[in-house]
């Protein structure tokens, strides 16, 4: 059995204290972060070493992005695809070769894709498109057992959000990233392992935004984050849950961890 966390941290640095905190409470054996925002001679290697995590694959750019993956288990980094077609850092993907020996991890920061849901007009919507079918390109040819992790952007089903019918015309839940979504998971046949074990409409939201004042009491939340596997995998997975609480801790991040165990 292994247990895999999936968190955008918004700043790994800033945040080192909160992602000490959860690896001492919730223990994952491998934990993927998404916008650590630091070049790779910039991550905390130290810190997280000293929390037991020795094996890390850093994929980094100066201020913005960039992502990584810390391991109690021995990895190789096996990938870095820039789906964003521009030399940012989104992407990096690892082979574990301890427990789950031969699984690939694949962690990925998927563009916000601005404010407006037109690509005529906005062209990081255009460029979130276009990202999600280079994925789907990449998808379509994946023959080994496979979990892909991260910040997605978009939040698929109507009971993701707090409202589907105010959110319709807001990037991360427009038709058309819904749909752009949905052709990258038929591409691989993934499983969405959040909404396999917590069943829609079940509620299950992933990010609440720093304009809130009481996120709590005010519960505007979306599910932009998800762990999806091969179909061959998904039958194997016997856990998985949200830590809502992690919006609440110190200096947080907008989104809060995902921890999915797979017995292997």
């Amino acid at each position: 059995m292994i247990s895999i966390a999936s968190w955008n941290i918004n700043s790994v640095r800033l945040r080192m204290p909160i992602v000490a905190r959860f690896l001492r409470e919730q223990s994952p054996d491998v934990l993927c972060l998404q916008e650590i925002k630091c070049q790779e001679q910039q991550f905390p290697y130290k810190a997280f070493a000293e929390l037991g995590y020795e094996h890390v694959a850093v994929h980094g750019q100066k201020g913005y992005h960039g992502v990584a993956t810390v391991s109690r288990i021995p990895l190789r980094d096996f990938s870095r695809h820039d789906w964003q077609d521009n030399g940012e850092a989104r992407h990096v993907g690892v082979e574990l070769l301890g427990p789950g020996k031969g699984m690939v991890l694949e962690n990925v920061y998927v563009p916000a894709g601005g404010d407006v849901p037109d690509r005529a007009v906005n062209q990081k919507f255009g460029q979130k498109l276009d990202f999600l079918e280079r994925m789907t390109r990449w998808a379509d040819g994946v023959e080994r057992p496979t979990m892909i992790v991260g910040d997605f952007n978009v939040a698929p089903l109507e009971c993701d959000v707090w409202s589907h019918k105010q959110l319709l015309k807001v990037v991360s839940h427009t038709p058309v990233e819904v749909d752009a979504l949905q052709r990258f998971m038929d591409a691989h046949g993934w499983a969405d392992i959040g909404r396999q074990q917590i069943a829609a409409p079940e509620r299950y939201y992933s990010w609440w935004s720093y304009r809130s004042k009481d996120w709590r009491v005010n519960d505007r939340g979306r599910r932009l984050d998800h762990m999806w596997t091969s179909p061959d995998l998904s039958g194997q997975v016997t856990g998985h849950r949200v830590l809502e609480d992690a919006r609440s801790w110190d200096k947080p991040s907008d989104h809060v961890p995902l921890v999915t165990e797979i017995d292997l």
